[in-house]
C-alpha cells in the first residue's frame, strides 16, 4: 500500500497541474485520501462479500475545506490517476489467474468512489448554499438598517460584493410561495438581464439589492415578474453597497407612499415619489424637493419663481398669468419653459404642476419666518393708541 501511495503521488505531480499548484498542506491531504483510498481497496479486495464504505473510509480521513482547494472535476481526475496506478500494477499485486478479478474490483471500486466524491461535494454544495442563503439575509438586513459597518464588510466580502459597484434597492410585495422559492426565481431573473442580486422576503416585502446596474427602471422592470400585485419601487442608484441604505430607505418609503398616486406606473422610482413620501413623513424627500424645486426657482434670475405660482394659482392659464404679471402670454410660456430646463419639471403637465406645487408650499414652510413687531414697539404703540383715544375723548 505505501508503495501505492507512492506511485500514485507521483504521477499525480507529474500529469496534475492543479496538484502541482497545491498549498503543502493539501497535497498532503489529497495523498492521504489517495492512501486511505487504496488500503480500503485492498481490505475489501480480501472480503469480497464485504459492504463498501467508501465515504467513511477514504474520504473521512480529510477535512471538509478540502472542498474548496479540490473541485469534483480534480477529484475525479485524482480517482482516475489512482485507479490507472493500480491497474498498472494489477500483474504484480494479483495471485497467479486472478488478474482479471482485479481489474474488475478496480473498476467496481472507483466507481463507488467516484460517486461517493460526487455525494461529498454534494452535500458541501448544500451545506455552502444554506449558509450563504443565511449570510445573504443579513446582509440585505443590514443594508435595511443602513448599517455599513465592519460586519457588513466582511459578510459582503464572503458573498463577493464588496468591490460591486451601480448598487440599486427594489422593494416590492413578494409572491406567494416559500420564501427560498421566491429568491431563487429572482436571483435567476437577475443573471438573465446580467446583474447580481441579494434578496430576501421581509414581513411579506420582497427586498433586492442589485449590483451592476447601468439602466434601474429596465432592470427592475425585467424583474417585475418576481413581485406579487402592486407598486414595485425602485431607489435611487449608489457607487457601492455600503451606500445602499440610503437606496434601500427610499425604495421603502416610496412603497408606503405609492398608494397616494394608484395611477403611478410599475416600476416607478422613488425620486418620482416625493410628494406621496413627504405626505408620509418622508424627512430626506421633503428636502429633496425643496433643494431639486423651491432652491432653483428661488435663486434663478428673472421672475421665474413669481411666474411659476401665479401660473398655478391661476389653474393653469397662461392669459390669466399675463394679465397679473403685465407681460404678454408668450413670455409667461417662455419662462415656464425656462423654469422647466432649471428645476427638472415641467407646470403644464398635471403630474409635474402637483409636485412643483408642494415643493413651493414646502420652501415657502422652509424659509426663516419674517420678524414679528417687538414688545416695545407693540407697547409702544398701545400707549398712542391710548393717547389719541384720550385726547380725543376731551371736551
Amino acid at each position: 500500500m505505501p508503495d501505492l501511495a507512492r506511485l500514485a503521488a507521483a504521477r499525480m505531480d507529474a500529469t496534475l497541474p492543479w496538484y502541482r499548484a497545491l498549498s503543502a498542506q493539501d497535497r498532503s491531504w489529497v495523498g492521504l485520501v489517495a492512501q486511505a483510498g487504496i488500503g480500503a481497496f485492498l481490505a475489501w479486495f480480501r472480503e469480497p462479500g464485504g459492504v463498501l464504505e467508501i465515504t467513511a473510509d477514504v474520504f473521512g480521513t480529510a477535512p471538509r475545506e478540502l472542498t474548496r482547494s479540490v473541485n469534483l472535476r480534480q477529484t475525479l481526475d485524482l480517482v482516475r490517476t489512482v485507479v490507472d496506478v493500480v491497474e498498472d500494477q494489477v500483474d504484480e499485486l494479483a495471485a497467479p489467474g486472478d488478474e482479471q478479478a482485479l481489474r474488475e474490483a478496480v473498476l467496481r471500486y472507483s466507481r463507488e468512489v467516484a460517486f461517493a466524491a460526487a455525494e461529498v461535494y454534494a452535500q458541501a454544495a448544500e451545506s455552502r448554499g444554506a449558509w450563504d442563503a443565511r449570510l445573504e439575509s443579513l446582509v440585505v438586513d443590514a443594508v435595511l438598517r443602513g448599517e455599513a459597518d465592519d460586519a457588513l464588510q466582511s459578510r459582503a466580502a464572503a458573498l463577493g460584493w464588496d468591490a460591486q459597484t451601480d448598487v440599486v434597492v427594489v422593494a416590492g410585495q413578494a409572491s406567494s410561495g416559500a420564501a427560498a422559492e421566491v429568491v431563487e426565481s429572482l436571483r435567476q431573473h437577475a443573471r438573465r438581464v446580467d446583474v447580481d442580486a441579494l434578496a430576501a422576503v421581509q414581513g411579506g416585502r420582497l427586498v433586492a439589492v442589485l449590483g451592476g446596474v447601468t439602466e434601474a427602471l429596465r432592470t427592475a422592470g425585467a424583474l417585475d415578474r418576481c413581485f406579487a400585485a402592486g407598486p414595485v419601487v425602485v431607489g435611487p442608484t449608489v457607487p457601492h453597497l455600503f451606500a445602499a441604505g440610503r437606496s434601500a430607505r427610499a425604495a421603502l418609503s416610496g412603497l408606503v407612499a405609492a398608494r397616494a398616486w394608484p395611477e403611478a406606473p410599475r416600476p416607478v422610482l422613488a425620486d418620482d415619489l416625493l410628494p406621496e413620501r413627504v405626505l408620509a413623513g418622508d424627512t430626506p424627500a421633503r428636502r429633496a424637493l425643496v433643494d431639486r424645486v423651491h432652491r432653483p426657482l428661488h435663486d434663478a434670475r428673472g421672475s421665474l419663481l413669481e411666474t411659476v405660482t401665479t401660473y398655478l394659482e391661476t389653474g393653469g392659464s397662461l392669459e390669466a398669468s399675463a394679465r397679473i404679471l403685465f407681460v404678454h402670454p408668450n413670455t409667461v410660456r417662455y419662462r415656464l419653459r425656462r423654469a422647466a430646463e432649471t428645476c427638472g419639471y415641467d407646470v403644464m403637465q398635471p403630474r409635474d404642476a402637483y409636485v412643483v406645487r408642494v415643493a413651493l408650499a414646502l420652501g415657502r414652510l422652509s424659509q426663516a419666518p419674517r420678524r414679528q413687531v417687538s414688545r416695545t414697539a407693540s407697547a409702544t404703540g398701545d400707549n398712542a393708541l391710548s393717547i389719541a383715544a384720550s385726547v380725543e375723548s376731551e371736551p
